[in-house]
């Protein structure tokens, strides 16, 4: 599979008008957990991999809000949520 992104810059007068088509354009999302260990990153994992729309996550495990990283093509914002709540841990934005 070959993914291309287009970014256009523009410069006119002293003014950049930049455009990236919208389904190209990744949206990074951060979120505090209470997960503690791999199995919770276990737990999570099936929820978070149904989300068609997350292309890449991570969670720092070492960080004292043991950050929940999530890249997707769009706001999942509330899906991401959802689905940490339902597997049985904390989750906020951060």
């Amino acid at each position: 599979m070959i993914v291309k992104r287009v970014m256009v810059t523009i410069k006119y007068n002293n003014t950049t008008f930049a455009y990236q088509n919208k389904k190209d354009k990744m949206e990074t999302l951060r979120f505090k957990t209470s997960l503690k260990c791999g199995g919770c990153v276990k737990a999570i994992t099936p929820g978070l991999e149904s989300l068609t729309s997350i292309k890449k996550w991570s969670v720092d495990l070492e960080n004292t809000d043991k950050v929940l990283e999530v890249e997707a093509t769009e706001d999942v914002t509330d899906e991401v949520i959802e689905s940490v709540k339902k597997a049985g841990y904390l989750i906020s934005r951060l």
